[in-house]
């Protein structure tokens, strides 16, 4: 497995690395999406309120990044990964790279998400190793935040108004598609699970679906049926057209002046 002599440890390494790497991309590339809330969320409070979401998943996509430099023997930082990479580098789902829609739209996205992350985290609690598992244990208590912020706003506008629940019912059908490759296991989470260190995304659906469902159904809306198509393809570096664009926006001024110190 290795030609360096420790017995597969550089593709163990290398494989956790990768499996990191599209948990640190997540994080960070949400963080940027909701970033363009910023002076056109529906009321101060709530624009104060994602701010303060994309500042916790920032928080916790540092540390991810920063283990992967150390993992993969690069040395690599996480300004590196975060400023120095193409789009075909990024290992995020499909659904944290969507733009900006309407408010519905990510409460939906955030409400799947934060189900997902909240599952996610509170495995990693048990992984071997030290550091991530640290990372998770804080990281559970900011999206158990996330997700109860999500929740009250998909019942407050299910349960609203005629034209509130009509667009809570369609930003659900809307997420529908991207919801799939959150929990589909890839060759990465297969090995960082088998070593411990990571949790294969299929174990957390059970739990994040009836966590959903239950919101879903105190809202008076019921999830939509599977629809044809699906993303896929994020974990391997293959994205949709709006990630070029997120990706320039994050990256143009570390590119414009790459020797620049704050």
């Amino acid at each position: 497995m290795s030609d360096n002599g420790t017995g597969g440890t550089f593709s163990a390494q290398a494989a956790s690395a990768s499996y990191l790497l599209g948990l640190g991309d997540d994080a960070l590339v949400y963080a940027q999406s909701l970033g363009s809330w910023l002076t056109w969320a529906p009321a101060l409070e709530e624009e104060m309120a994602l701010a303060n979401v994309a500042l916790d998943l920032i928080g916790q996509a540092r540390p991810l990044l920063t283990l992967v430099g150390q993992l993969d023997g690069t040395g690599r930082s996480e300004d590196d990964l975060a400023y120095q990479r193409d789009e075909r580098d990024f290992h995020n789902v499909h659904l944290v790279e969507q733009p900006r829609g309407d408010f519905a739209r990510e409460m939906a996205r955030m409400l799947w998400f934060a189900a997902y992350h909240r599952e996610l985290y509170g495995a990693l609690r048990a992984s071997t190793e030290p550091t991530l598992a640290a990372i998770a244990a804080k990281a559970l208590k900011e999206v158990r935040y996330h997700f109860d912020h999500a929740s009250q706003w998909v019942v407050r506008l299910g349960d609203g108004t005629q034209e509130s629940h009509e667009r809570m019912s369609a930003a659900l059908s809307w997420a529908a598609p991207y919801v799939d490759e959150l929990f589909e296991d890839d060759s990465s989470s297969v090995s960082a699970a088998g070593t411990g260190l990571g949790v294969l995304p299929s174990t957390l659906r059970p739990a994040a679906q009836v966590a959903v469902e239950a919101v879903v159904t105190q809202a008076t809306l019921t999830l939509p049926p599977p629809s044809r198509w699906r993303s896929r393809g994020g974990r391997d570096g293959v994205h949709s057209e709006p990630m070029g664009a997120l990706i320039a926006e994050m990256q143009h001024l570390a590119r414009a002046h790459p020797t620049a110190t704050w």
